[in-house]
C-alpha cells in the first residue's frame, strides 16, 4: 500500500510530495537543511496524510543559538484538482533554547515556533508562502517570512529525474546586513531523493535535502 501511494503522488504532481512536512501513511522524513540564517534538521514520523509529529533541531548562525525540540505538522486543508494541488499547513515547535554566545551564553530557555505554510502548484508551475513567528525567552524573538516561485523546465515522467527553477524571496527583520533577500535555487529529486541549491546575493549558500522512506 505504501508504494501505490507513492507511486500515485510522484505520477501525478511530482513536487508534492517531496517538499510538504508530511508524507504518507506511515512514512518516515529526513530532512536536512542550511540557509543564510541556520542549519536544522528534521526528522518526522506520518501516521496520517493529516500530520507527521518528530524531532527538530535548528541552529541560528547569527545570534549562535540552538533548538532542541517537537515539532508537529498538520494539513489544514488540501484542495485537489485534476491537474493541480494546493495546500494549508501548520507547523508548531515546542522545546528548549541554548545559547553559547554573548550575555548570554550557556543560557537556556523554554523555546517554540509557529509557521503557517501554502502552497499551490501543477506539473509546471509551483508558488508557495510562509511565514513563522519564534520564541526564545531572553535569547531570542523573531518574525520572518519567505516566498518561493518556480518553473519546471521540462515535465518528467515517473521515475525520472526531475528539476525546478526557484526563486526564493525572504523578509526577516533580524537578520544581520539585508532584510530582505533573493535566493535563486535549483531543485532535483529523483525517487524518494530532493536536493536543493542555492546562493543569495550576498554569497550565502541554501542546501536542502530530504530523502522518504
Amino acid at each position: 500500500m505504501k508504494k501505490i501511494l507513492l507511486f500515485i503522488a510522484v505520477l501525478t504532481i511530482p513536487n508534492a510530495l517531496f517538499a510538504r512536512p508530511i508524507s504518507y501513511p506511515e512514512g518516515w522524513t529526513v530532512m536536512q537543511m542550511n540557509d543564510a540564517n541556520s542549519n536544522a534538521f528534521h526528522l518526522h514520523y506520518s501516521p496520517t496524510i493529516k500530520y507527521s509529529i518528530g524531532y527538530k533541531h535548528e541552529y541560528w548562525r547569527d545570534a549562535k543559538w540552538r533548538f532542541n525540540g517537537a515539532q508537529l505538522n498538520y494539513l489544514v486543508k488540501r484542495f485537489n484538482k485534476p491537474k493541480s494541488q494546493a495546500n494549508i499547513y501548520l507547523k508548531n515547535g515546542l522545546g528548549v533554547a541554548y545559547s553559547d554566545h554573548g550575555k548570554f551564553v550557556n543560557e537556556t530557555s523554554e523555546a517554540a515556533f509557529s509557521e503557517l505554510a501554502m502552497d499551490w502548484e501543477d506539473r509546471r508551475l509551483f508558488v508557495s508562502y510562509s511565514a513563522r513567528g519564534t520564541y526564545a525567552g531572553d535569547i531570542d524573538k523573531f518574525a520572518m517570512q519567505k516566498a518561493r516561485v518556480g518553473v519546471a523546465p521540462y515535465i518528467g515522467d515517473y521515475g525520472d529525474l526531475h528539476s525546478w527553477i526557484m526563486l526564493e524571496l525572504e523578509h526577516n527583520p533580524e537578520a544581520k546586513g539585508d532584510e530582505v533577500t533573493l535566493t535563486p535555487l535549483l531543485r532535483f529529486f529523483k525517487d524518494v531523493y530532493l536536493f536543493e541549491v542555492g546562493a543569495n546575493e550576498d554569497g550565502k549558500v541554501t542546501f536542502n535535502t530530504i530523502i522518504r522512506f
